[in-house]
């Protein structure tokens, strides 16, 4: 996910895909103990999203904060 679609996203899509995001990062976990991953580099990409989603909302709640 790039930097601009995440901008084009709303704060409710935002908490989906972060929840949708962990969950994925948490069966890359499991499937690492309990068979062979094939992508490894998934975990980089995944936890990138993650901190690009969160960084997102994280501007948007400053902004608020300094307009109100």
């Amino acid at each position: 996910m790039k930097a601009i679609e995440v901008h084009k996203l709303n704060n409710e899509e935002i908490t989906v895909e972060l929840r949708r995001l962990f969950r994925k990062l948490y069966d890359l976990r499991t499937q690492g103990v309990t068979e062979k991953i094939e992508d490894v580099s998934q975990f980089k990409k995944v936890r990138r999203d993650i901190a690009r989603l969160k960084t997102e909302r994280r501007m948007r709640e400053i902004k608020q904060e300094v307009s109100a």
